[in-house]
């Protein structure tokens, strides 16, 4: 039997609940300190994932910045960064984003069966696509990823993917960080989406962590998925 990957989840909000707003100009949320320990968190992990939408919209590198903790993983016979990791039901995405295009490691995409061949195809030399199944199964990936050698799995978001994990019951813990203001724009995307979560009302998380991080703070909660007894 395959262990599934421990899974964590990395967000920063709005104090309403807000991840970006609904300009084009990306809404940095964080402050430096909390990049660096975002960093530090991500260079502690085995692989990191994000959505297809957040590739192209926010067009991110997902690699390790410090080169002291670059350092660190390849003395331990590791790649500077983790594994990347997207999920996208189409295949449509750029091969020339940086997601594919930034770091010397592993790029894999799982795409929904039907789609398999063609985003095969256009991710050729760049990445490895997997079948994620129809429509693509959560943990049908972590069970792949697990095979793979991936322990320890960070999910930056962005808001389905979030909502996908939780609705799921298939993460066990939550860095949550609170920027010190409102977006307050119906339109932009939220942290979660609507859905049915096993650690609703009656199930409360547990809060195994508060920290002050210059004026953001972490929330960090620990949920009950029984994947890991």
């Amino acid at each position: 039997m395959i262990d599934l990957p421990y899974v964590l989840l990395s967000c920063a909000t709005s104090v309403d609940g807000y991840i970006d707003d609904s300009t084009e100009e990306r809404l940095l949320l964080s402050n430096d300190a909390d990049f660096d320990r975002v960093d530090e968190v991500r260079a502690g992990c085995d692989a990191i994932l994000v959505g297809a939408n957040t590739i192209r919209q926010d067009n991110p590198r997902l690699l390790v910045r410090s080169q002291a903790r670059r350092g660190e993983r390849t003395t331990q016979g590791l790649a500077e960064s983790p594994v990347k990791v997207t999920l996208s039901g189409s295949g449509d995405l750029d091969p020339g984003s940086r997601f594919f295009t930034s770091g010397d490691v592993e790029k894999l995409v799982y795409c929904a069966s039907p789609n398999l061949g063609k985003t095969a195809d256009r991710l050729h030399g760049v990445g490895t696509v997997v079948d994620g199944g129809d429509p693509i199964d959560l943990r049908r990936v972590l069970t792949d990823l697990g095979r793979r050698g991936v322990r320890r799995l960070m999910v930056e978001g962005g808001g389905t993917i979030h909502t996908q994990f939780l609705a799921a019951g298939l993460a066990d813990e939550i860095h949550l960080v609170i920027a010190p203001f409102f977006v307050g724009d119906a339109a932009a995307p939220r942290f979660v989406n609507h859905g049915s979560f096993p650690n609703g009302v009656g199930n409360r998380m547990r809060l195994a962590e508060v920290r002050q991080i210059g004026d953001c703070v972490l929330l960090r909660y620990l949920l009950d998925t029984g994947e890991h007894d």
